[in-house]
């Protein structure tokens, strides 16, 4: 045993979102029964790359004696967890990338009307940029009110689109600027489309989108579109870096 720097989890504030898990390194923290564990103190080099991700302020870096830190068994550790991913056996079952496309012959879906939606998960903080249904994808980005408005979202707008979804002011603006740019910097898409409500703080997605195209490098236009409460579309125009 020593005395260093170990992650500290505060379970109560954790959200489950599993932005730490993809921040850290070392495979040390996981998902498990909906909230952030530190799933061995081997595992962990307490250099808190997870602080910054962590949109609840829930990991902090404290001194404590714990067993040295352990490389060797890290390395052996990721090596599992890739062979996990591999055989898509995922961290946490609610962030695990699905694909949603029926089968030739089958039914889209079992409701009334059919789902558009072609795969899972949509919220932009558990999406990951290496996800197969954002390659050479139609993307929308969608504030989250906006399938509530617009009665024919699914019809009008999702068919044959990838989605990420969030809400521009309340949740964590510089984590979504990252996902987004990290989205277009991994993928070739071949058009994004920004969809949000009429009332001002939605508009808070174009900004987002506006930032994450400058940090990627990527020069790529994309449509905006705007909602209004009564659902119909007010306004579509193209914004160009």
């Amino acid at each position: 045993m020593v005395m260093r720097n170990i992650v500290k989890i505060d379970e109560d504030k954790c959200n489950g979102c599993g932005q730490c898990v993809t921040a850290c390194t070392e495979g040390a923290i996981e998902i498990i029964d909906g909230k952030a564990k530190l799933i061995s103190e081997i595992y962990c080099d307490g250099l808190g790359a997870c602080l910054g991700k962590c949109p609840e302020g829930a990991i902090t870096v404290e001194q404590r004696e714990v067993p040295d830190f352990d490389e060797t068994a890290t390395k052996a550790h990721l090596a599992e967890q890739q062979k996990a991913r591999l055989r898509n056996v995922p961290v946490c079952p609610g962030m695990a990338a699905r694909d949603l496309k029926p089968e030739v012959g089958s039914s889209q879906s079992t409701g009334s009307v059919p789902s558009q939606l072609s795969h899972w998960p949509v919220q932009l903080k558990l999406v990951s940029p290496a996800m197969p249904c954002f390659a050479n994808a139609d993307l929308l980005l969608v504030a989250d009110c906006v399938p509530f408005a617009m009665g024919d979202f699914h019809s009008r707008l999702l068919k044959d689109h990838s989605v990420a979804v969030g809400c521009p002011k309340l949740d964590n603006v510089e984590l979504y600027i990252d996902k987004v740019a990290a989205i277009l910097k991994a993928n070739k898409l071949r058009s994004l489309t920004v969809v949000h409500m009429e009332v001002p703080c939605c508009f808070g997605l174009t900004h987002i989108v506006r930032q994450a195209v400058a940090r990627s490098d990527m020069k790529m236009a994309f449509e905006d579109i705007t909602i209004g409460l009564n659902g119909d579309i007010c306004k579509t125009e193209t914004i160009r870096p």
